[in-house]
């Protein structure tokens, strides 16, 4: 059985009844668009609930696929704020109306700009922080999230194995070297308990446990 085949398994438990997430999906994949796909979202869900996180702030959200499951998340923790941050005002829109649409806009502050920038503003502490920018722009914005994140709140970054391409020796693009330097950074600071969990592209999950 190779990864792929464990990925369309892992899929496939991952069966949802929600239409909306599902017309997402369908759309993600018609267009080529990247989200994270049913069992990442699954997974950040589960560990939002975990946490009980009622702070949930997302670098890069697209349309808004994985801001769906965090919010989901969040309300059933009892409410709280999702923060979904995007550069493109078209997607902006477009997420609004899925969350109209799902009834859960009460619980998204939608921001239109440079991420990062953005988190750096924000008050915080966040129980939950979500990096999915540019891959080359990971290590920059380790600091900022850090200094954002509760003692206790997770870290989830995704993209982290790269389809496979940081295991290469050979692979030194900077995009590669980027995520392979922030995995190291994440895993080097005694501050993070970190894991790499090998779902769909891999995502790092670091709780932050000092400041």
């Amino acid at each position: 059985m190779d990864f792929a085949q464990i990925n369309q398994y892992l899929t496939e438990l991952t069966n949802h009844p929600d239409p909306l997430l599902r017309r997402l999906e369908e759309e993600a994949r018609q267009t080529r668009f990247p989200i994270i796909g049913a069992a990442a979202g699954r997974f950040c869900y589960l560990i939002t609930r975990l946490v009980k996180a009622r702070t949930v702030f997302e670098l890069g959200s697209g349309f808004g696929y994985s801001t769906l499951w965090f919010a989901k998340a969040v309300r059933d923790n009892g409410g709280g704020k999702v923060y979904h941050n995007v550069w493109d005002e078209g997607l902006s829109r477009r997420a609004r109306q899925y969350f109209a649409e799902a009834g859960l806009s009460d619980l998204v502050e939608f921001h239109v700009g440079e991420a990062v920038a953005a988190l750096r503003r924000a008050e915080g502490p966040f129980d939950v922080i979500f990096n999915d920018i540019d891959k080359q722009g990971y290590p920059a914005s380790l600091p900022v999230i850090k200094e954002k994140l509760k003692v206790g709140g997770v870290l989830i970054v995704d993209n982290m194995l790269w389809q496979g391409r940081v295991l290469d020796p050979n692979d030194q693009e900077p995009t590669t070297q980027a995520i392979r330097l922030t995995t190291q950074q994440i895993f080097n600071d005694p501050d993070f308990v970190p894991t790499l969990v090998p779902i769909r592209d891999g995502l790092v999950v670091a709780m932050k446990i000092d400041e």
